[in-house]
C-alpha cells in the first residue's frame, strides 16, 4: 500500500526522528548519555516527533505495514509525553541503540522517491 500525500510526510518525519536519534547519540556510551540533561531532552523530543507522526498515519496503512511496531512507537511517545515520571533511560537507551537502527531500514523503502522537480 503506498502512502498518501499527508502519510508520505509522516514518513518523512518519522524517518528523520530516527536519524536524528542515530546522530544524536553515535559513538556515546550509556554512561555519557545519563550524563547529560540535555542530551537526553533532545533523544526524548526526537522519540515524541516520531511516535506523533506514527500515531497519524491511517489505520489501513498501519495494518498493511505489521512489520513496523506502530503501538510500541505510539505508546512510548504516550510514556514521554503524558507519564513522563515513568521515563526510564535504560528503555530509552535501548530503543535508540537496538531498535532505531532497525525502523530506518523498514522505512526508508516505504517513503517515495520526491519529484523530479524537488530533488
Amino acid at each position: 500500500m503506498q502512502p498518501n500525500s499527508r502519510e508520505s510526510g509522516y514518513l518523512w518525519d518519522m524517518l528523520q526522528a530516527a536519524i536524528r536519534l542515530q546522530e544524536f547519540t553515535a559513538g556515546l556510551s550509556y554512561e555519557a548519555y545519563l550524563e547529560s540533561i540535555l542530551l537526553q531532552s533532545a533523544v526524548e523530543r526526537q522519540l515524541e516527533i516520531l511516535g506523533e507522526a506514527a500515531r497519524r498515519m491511517s489505520d489501513d496503512f498501519r495494518q498493511a505495514h505489521p512489520e513496523i511496531p506502530w503501538s510500541d512507537i505510539i505508546g512510548q511517545r504516550n510514556v514521554i509525553a503524558h507519564q513522563y515520571e515513568e521515563i526510564r533511560q535504560e528503555r530509552i537507551w535501548s530503543v535508540v541503540t537496538s531498535d532505531i537502527p532497525t525502523l530506518i531500514t523498514q522505512l526508508e523503502p516505504l517513503i517515495p522517491p520526491l519529484p523530479p522537480e524537488i530533488e
